[in-house]
């Protein structure tokens, strides 16, 4: 019995074996996933946190800087800031060793010459406009949340689309969250935080449909109204019952503006009917949109992570945008003590290897951040010379239809890089190119295949899609099935439903619905 009973703890002890991740892998999953700007910003925290590491001065013709390059001249051409940041790290070594049998929290902290550059680098690219995601961060802030739920909530946040709409089941969140950020949730708690997300403002951020945006900003509109006055306003307080009836219960007659039907079934006046539909028209089915688009409100503001340079050739190649980023080394004065501590350690006293240790670990903390600095630019360089190889067409001509169907896994194939990785890589990056910045998420699409087995891009249906639309007669806007039939004159041989698909992606409604009388 006894054995039966170890056999079964140790088939249980097997199943609860999971894969860990080391600090440096995690270091270095975090700075892949940051745009420029943020890099800078936590490049200038780990300066000021960490006195071993500081920047050389590099060479502004360099975007990277020879990693062997001489430091026998270094300190010869300093400016006043640089020869104050060099003291000021010195200083801090001289109080580290001095500050013997302290706990390292007691340590000194450095808080050297730049100390604000983080600050200032923001208001250097960003200016005074903030981006979508930026207004709706800036109201965590308001609200009383943990640690957990600050990370689940910034996530959720950057899955929102241009609307201001998530999209996304939770379920796809979820799992997201587990593979990409090492956060176990489920789908009841993203429920609870995607709740605080949709008190933000504007109204209807954060609904998962255009009903429940429209719910969201009805019960807004009812909080302010009974806010506003001391007693209900009785008549205001109808209308929005009467318009919060209308989405719940009679949404698709909503849709497809079949007033009388509406006004019939609730038993509203005429008076009444024509209220409700006029209030209803003044909710923002895109509530993202008031806060500008999330690329193109932001687009002069963002600082691109590649710069892409096209030839007349047809010839494309592609730098890092370096701007402001140091060239990062562990603080010679650092690395000097610790050789000289570690050539006399039988010598040193207990208090002298307390001061040891604690160099020791800055010493450390420095060389793995310059590491996942380094592993951060190889891994951005080998997935934008895998974008372009793919999609090199687009960066020569431009034109939408050349981009060829490229998902997350094929870029993964080409570079040997991790699937999470590449996903990293390419959720907050932007490319700048002859033809405008783009987010790298652009150049991704799935692709569609037809009965014969060619595979289209989808990107590149919906763009001839749009177009045909564009040019149509608005008097008489043509229905899904002649979309589908001038699709394959232009070589898209797709289904009507696939036509109605796409068009309902593009945010393009019915013919009925696009017709405007003369």
């Amino acid at each position: 019995m006894s054995d039966r009973l170890t056999q079964i703890q140790e088939q249980h002890q097997e199943q609860r074996l999971g894969q860990t991740i080391s600090q440096q892998q995690l270091l270095q999953a975090q700075l892949v996933e940051l745009p420029l700007t943020q890099l800078l910003e936590r490049i200038s925290t780990e300066m000021n946190d960490n006195p071993a590491l500081e920047a050389e001065p590099t060479d502004d013709h360099d975007i990277w800087p020879d990693d062997g390059s001489d430091d026998s001249t270094y300190g010869q051409d300093e400016d006043y800031d640089t020869q104050r940041d060099r003291e000021d790290r010195q200083s801090a070594l001289d109080e580290a060793l001095a500050a013997i049998g302290r706990d390292d929290e007691e340590l000194p902290v450095y808080t050297g010459a730049n100390a604000s550059n983080g600050t200032e680098r923001e208001e250097m690219v960003y200016g005074e406009t903030l981006s979508f995601y930026d207004q709706l961060k800036s109201q965590m802030g308001e609200h009383e949340l943990t640690s957990r739920q600050r990370d689940i909530l910034e996530y959720l946040i950057g899955s929102l689309d241009e609307d201001g709409l998530l999209r996304k089941s939770l379920d796809s969140v979820s799992d997201e969250l587990a593979i990409y950020q090492m956060i176990d949730t489920d789908t009841k708690e993203l429920e609870q935080v995607l709740h605080v997300l949709q008190t933000f403002d504007p109204p209807g951020i954060g609904a998962r449909s255009l009903k429940e945006c429209l719910l969201l900003q009805i019960s807004r509109k009812r909080s302010d109204t009974l806010e506003e006055h001391k007693q209900q306003d009785a008549e205001r307080l109808e209308v929005l019952t009467l318009m919060e009836t209308v989405v719940e219960h009679h949404y698709d007659e909503f849709t497809k503006k079949h007033w009388k039907q509406i006004q019939t079934a609730m038993g509203m006046s005429d008076t009444m009917a024509a209220t409700v539909s006029r209030e209803l028209r003044r909710l923002n089915p895109k509530p993202g949109a008031a806060m500008g688009e999330t690329v193109g409100r932001s687009m002069q503001q963002i600082t691109p992570d590649f710069i892409v340079d096209t030839q007349d050739d047809g010839t494309v190649t592609f730098t890092l945008n370096h701007s402001d980023v140091p060239e990062l080394k562990v603080s010679q004065s650092f690395a000097d003590s610790m050789r000289e501590y570690q050539q006399n350690r039988n010598n040193l006293s207990r208090q002298t290897k307390e001061a040891l240790l604690y160099i020791k670990q800055k010493v450390d903390a420095a060389q793995g951040f310059i590491d996942a600095i380094r592993m951060r630019r190889k891994t951005l360089t080998a997935t934008m010379r895998a974008i372009i190889q793919v999609q090199h067409q687009f960066f020569v001509d431009g034109d939408e239809a050349s981009l060829k169907p490229m998902i997350l896994k094929d870029i993964a194939e080409k570079t040997g890089l991790d699937l999470s990785t590449v996903s990293r890589v390419s959720n907050s990056k932007y490319a700048q190119t002859r033809w405008g910045t783009f987010p790298l998420r652009y150049f991704f699409s799935d692709s569609y295949v037809t009965e014969t087995g060619e595979e289209l891009s989808t990107r590149q249906i919906k763009a001839a899609l749009r177009d045909i639309i564009d040019a149509e007669d608005k008097s008489q806007p043509k229905s899904d099935d002649a979309l589908t039939a001038i699709l394959a004159q232009k070589g898209f041989p797709i289904a009507r439903r696939t036509v109605a698909k796409y068009r309902e992606q593009l945010g393009i409604p019915v013919a009925r619905l696009r017709k405007q009388l003369a």
